[in-house]
This record gives structure tokens, C-alpha cells and sequence, in this order.
């Protein structure tokens, strides 16, 4: 079964919201007591997969400079589900949308190479 289970995509128009979730227990329980990083990256159009933000296990977060501000993630208080709030979304914001993870440490969080486990993804469109 699928480790890593993306939700909450969908249309919206410039300027609108959307809250995403990645259900992460099947990958979390099998290294129950490890450190681990969550991040949310996205596929553009055109571009290489990008990391969007990441949370640790003890809730430290960092999000990439091209957001702006405008994304926040977090997780509910089991863990087991890690959130990404896009506000003010814009329609270069459109994309895939995908959740990652890795047991133990995460250097920067923002790169591909970190993390070990994909999810499958969520469609984001942001119309005009």
C-alpha cells in the first residue's frame, strides 16, 4: 500500500486558498521511534521538482524563498498527517504538488536527494 497519501488539491482562482494533506502513518510506523523530515514539493510545468517546505518530527520548519510567506506547513498533534496552507495562491503556483519523507536527518529539506519515500500527488490549478 501507498506509504504516503496526498489530498486537498483542486481549481481555484488567483488569490484563493487551498490546504493540503499528506496522510504519512504507514511511513512514519515503520520507524516509530526515528527522527524523520515531511516535505511538500511540486512539479511546474517545464521544471525540475521543487522543494515548497519541510517539517521535522519536533516541528521545526523551513520553506523555500520563492513562496513568499505565503504557505505554511504543520502537522495535527498525532503526526501522522502533515498539512500545507497555500494562501494567496497565484496561477504560476499551478502544478503537482507531492509529499516526501525520510527517516533520521534532513540537511536542507528542500532538495530531492533528502528524502527516500513519494508520494503520489495532488493537481493545484490556479486560474487567472
Amino acid at each position: 500500500q501507498r506509504e504516503l497519501v496526498e489530498s486537498g488539491g483542486g481549481s481555484v482562482q488567483a488569490g484563493g486558498s487551498l490546504r493540503l494533506s499528506c496522510e504519512a502513518s504507514t511511513a512514519i510506523s515503520k520507524y516509530p521511534f526515528s527522527t524523520y523530515c515531511i516535505a511538500w514539493f511540486r512539479q511546474l510545468p517545464g521544471e525540475e521538482r521543487e522543494g515548497v517546505a519541510r517539517i521535522r518530527r519536533e516541528g521545526s520548519t523551513r520553506y523555500a524563498d520563492s513562496i513568499e510567506g505565503r504557505f505554511t506547513i504543520s502537522q495535527d498533534d498525532t503526526k501522522n498527517i502533515i498539512f500545507l496552507q497555500m494562501d494567496n495562491l497565484k496561477p504560476e503556483d499551478s502544478g503537482m504538488y507531492i509529499c516526501s519523507y525520510v527517516h533520521g536527518y534532513c540537511s536542507s529539506g528542500l532538495k530531492t536527494s533528502d528524502y527516500a519515500t513519494w508520494g503520489q500527488g495532488t493537481q493545484v490549478t490556479v486560474s487567472s
